[in-house]
């Protein structure tokens, strides 16, 4: 596999530093005995440099080691996950300009302290093969880190689908699904079929394949309007921004590597924006926000009015929120769960707010009640008892009871998969402090229609020792509580 040269470069550096110490030899020994200077020395341990034949020689004969042993890239088995790190696609294919992060300060990093460093990627490494992580899960954790780092928001997206509107749907008229294939036919000669998931079974869980050899967009033919709008909007958002490194599958996706994921989210991303135009949006949420009380329906029928998936409205809330309303402590997730069982499986999740939520809780009882599970509940028990097939929206005031912290929660729940009977709940949760009152006029009523509710993070955690919901001991709790005893009776010991 051919390296990049700072890439060999670093290797080089390390081997000798690892080498000059297993000798006993200082940096000033070492150039005296080589004949070299010591910033010369230092510049090349930190991968700065890569010496010619004849210093690399008075460097092998000052260390008394073979040549073809220093130049060789193979590493000592105490910094090989630093070798494996830089083999991998990691540092080649992660932007990580994205992350704040210069590729020269890494590779200086793990030149100044290549045990540690190469210590702290073992163990990444270890956490990751023991939680069975996928490069595609990697990959997605690293873009919800890049979405949290910037609020979700990113203009020269905004820019780009204003650009669009302007040039294709001028007077703020909305974008459609017949204006979506039309472009994608006339200007950009992809042709759209569809696919039967009831004969192509094995096709169910995708809703549209692009074939990019055919210029063909299959989509699946049990899509609803709305998600079919977004599909079709999607395929246009990579062919206008000029995509090309994309996955051709959707909602799965086998990434190759991370622009691929990064593609796919901008996409999906440019598709959301026109199709519910900021402008409009604003607009509509401030008029809402005026109210004097809360009103479910009220909320309802402005996703109806985009033409909007709940879980799509709510992402496109996510862009305009903290950028238009400074309302920035905000988390989202989504729960699936099917009709009947006792389980509710944690699905989604994207946090621009660093304080509760459902992020850390592994292999633990989520608290019985968040709206997110009660409006689950209650859908259930409408489609089984008054075979109600529709979309219900719930908000709940919560106050979490260890920290105190408030939270508005408006939940939107629906049937998602009716043939296996299951449902889907998107909830959106706003940090109850003075920007939120300031905006959402209803946050000042008493009498503002919200239900109020002492909720906690898990049944594992949680000091609420009557409630009727939980389902699992405070097993954390306890612990955490006898570990406390444990070192007040230390400091009491003489």
């Amino acid at each position: 596999m051919n390296l990049p040269a700072d890439h060999i470069r670093l290797l080089f550096g390390l081997k000798m530093r690892q080498m000059r110490l297993d000798k006993g030899l200082s940096v000033s020994e070492l150039a005296q005995q080589s004949g070299l200077s010591v910033s010369y020395v230092t510049e090349i341990e930190k991968g700065r440099k890569y010496p010619k034949a004849d210093k690399i020689s008075a460097l092998a004969n000052a260390m008394q080691v073979d040549y073809d042993a220093l130049v060789s890239l193979k590493l000592s088995k105490k910094l090989e996950p630093i070798s494996d790190l830089l083999r991998s696609k990691f540092l080649t294919e992660i932007p990580l300009e994205l992350f704040g992060i210069d590729p020269s300060d890494l590779l200086e990093l793990l030149a100044e302290a290549p045990a540690k460093v190469s210590a702290m990627i073992r163990t990444f490494m270890d956490i990751a093969l023991s939680y069975n992580m996928s490069v595609e899960r990697l990959y997605l954790t690293m873009l919800r880190s890049y979405q949290e780092m910037h609020d979700n928001y990113f203009p020269e997206i905004e820019t780009d689908a204003e650009r669009f509107l302007n040039e294709f749907a001028q007077q703020g008229q909305s974008v459609g699904e017949a204006l979506l294939i039309n472009l994608l036919k006339t200007r950009y000669d992809i042709h759209i079929e569809q696919f039967d998931p009831l004969t192509q079974p094995e096709l169910v869980s995708l809703r549209s394949v692009f074939r990019p050899e055919h210029r063909r967009l299959h989509l699946n033919a049990a899509l609803t309007a709305e998600q079919r709008a977004f599909i079709l909007a999607r395929e246009v958002g990579f062919q206008y921004l000029g995509l090309k490194n994309r996955p051709y599958t959707y909602s799965w996706v086998e990434a190759e590597s991370f622009e691929q994921i990064l593609n796919n989210y901008k996409a999906s991303y440019f598709a959301g924006a026109i199709l519910i135009r900021r402008d409009a949006l604003v607009a509509k949420l401030t008029d809402l926000f005026a109210r004097d009380t809360w009103s479910n329906d009220a909320f309802l029928q402005l996703i109806t009015d985009f033409g909007s998936t709940p879980e799509r409205f709510f992402y496109r809330l996510s862009n305009v929120l903290p950028s238009h309303f400074g309302i920035d402590q905000l988390f989202f997730y989504r729960f699936n769960h099917i009709a009947g069982q006792t389980t509710f499986q944690l699905t989604k999740e994207m946090h621009l707010s660093r304080q509760q939520g459902p992020r850390g809780i592994v292999d633990e009882h989520f608290c019985r009640r968040w709206i997110a599970w009660t409006i689950l509940q209650e859908l259930q028990s409408l489609q089984q008892n008054k075979e109600f097939d529709g979309t219900l929206c719930r908000a709940q005031l919560s106050e979490y009871a260890d920290s105190g912290l408030q939270y508005l929660i408006i939940s939107v729940a629906h049937p998602f998969q009716p043939q296996t009977q299951q449902n889907i709940s998107v909830s959106m949760c706003f940090a109850v402090n003075d920007a939120l009152k300031s905006k959402m006029k209803f946050m000042n009523s008493p009498s503002g229609d919200l239900p109020f509710r002492v909720v906690n993070e898990a049944c594992e955690r949680c000091g609420i020792f009557d409630c009727r919901e939980r389902v699992a001991a405070p097993t954390v709790l306890q612990k955490k509580r006898q570990f406390a005893g444990m070192k007040k009776a230390m400091e009491k010991l003489r």
